[in-house]
């Protein structure tokens, strides 16, 4: 029974040598991922950082502190609110984009990395709001941005870490002051709804107005036009007349008569009320009489030597 509880206990033995040996060797193999950064402390003191890969330390003397993540983070703060310069308060919530570059520093001058950055953050906002009024807060959002980042990459310096970038993803101020800012830019456009339509009635209406002044100068020359061509042609047709009476050799008999054949159809105008016998009438009369008194024989030969006063003049004008 005494050898029976030998091999137990032996056996109990070996499996603890056993199990702190492997305890042993997994405290002494150390595997950093990609993007880490450790921390070895040999006896409570800082030694010396791993880097990503395989390292080695020596069991129960180095202790490895959690890892550090070096890639770039993003922090989004819950809004906070600021005064502005005319006693307005807005909330402003804003994103940080920062990266660990020392890891030691980051573990040891800092207990909360992201509650530092938030809180100075919130300072910081509160400095650079409380110099502006509403209306350049809502129009400065760079402005803004690049005041943030330069001081919380001053401050976070010491840190070991560096701060990338700032955005503010919301500017929002009191109901009250965002109805009143909604009823001013309604009114604005509406405003400028109102100028475009003046404008464009105004464009409309000189538009309308040179096309009536062209129209007006067209029917003014067409008119001119038409009647400098009706003059033209009855001058042509007074022209013809008179050659063509010129060449008949008409005397005044003739054309007493014909005047005396056109007074009906001058009388006949609808716009005659009153008509008047003209002085021309007594003349044509008595010429006409002249022409019955005179004897056959004296009135052909007159007729004879007007045709031949006629063709002896034709060739000559020709």
């Amino acid at each position: 029974m005494d050898i029976a509880g030998g091999a137990i206990a032996g056996g109990i033995v070996a499996l603890l040598v056993v199990i702190i040996v492997l305890v042993t060797i997994a405290k002494a193999v150390r595997i950093v991922p990609q993007a880490r950064a450790g921390i070895v402390e040999r006896l409570g003191r800082f030694h010396r950082t791993l880097n990503p890969g395989l390292s080695l330390l020596i069991p129960y003397v180095d202790r490895l502190k959690p890892l550090v993540d070096m890639r770039e983070q993003v922090v989004s703060f819950p809004p906070q609110p600021v005064i502005t310069e005319d006693n307005l308060v807005v909330n402003i919530d804003s994103v940080i984009y920062f990266q660990v570059t020392d890891p030691k520093a980051a573990m040891y001058e800092i207990a909360s990395p992201i509650t530092g950055i938030e809180q100075l953050t919130v300072t910081t906002l509160r400095n650079v709001i409380g110099g502006m009024d509403l209306e350049k807060t809502l129009t400065s959002r760079e402005e803004i941005n690049n005041a943030l980042r330069g001081v919380l990459d001053e401050a976070t310096g010491k840190w070991g870490i560096r701060v990338n970038r700032v955005e503010l993803k919301a500017v929002d101020p009191p109901a009250s002051v965002q109805d009143t800012m909604e009823k001013q830019m309604r009114a604005e456009r509406e405003k400028r709804a109102n100028i475009l339509q003046a404008e464009g009635l105004k464009q409309s209406q000189i538009l309308t107005a040179e096309g009536e002044k062209q129209s007006a100068i067209l029917r003014a020359e067409g008119d001119s036009q038409a009647r400098v061509l009706r003059a033209q042609g009855e001058a042509q047709a007074i022209q013809k007349v008179f050659d063509a009476i010129h060449a008949g050799g008409a005397d005044e008999q003739v054309l007493a008569y014909q005047y005396i054949q056109a007074l009906p159809t001058i009388a006949n105008g609808t716009a005659n009320k009153v008509w008047v016998v003209p002085a021309e009438l007594t003349t044509a009369m008595a010429n006409l009489g002249n022409a019955f008194r005179t004897p056959a024989p004296e009135r052909a030969a007159e007729i004879e030597d007007a045709g031949a006063t006629a063709a002896h003049e034709r060739p000559a004008e020709g």
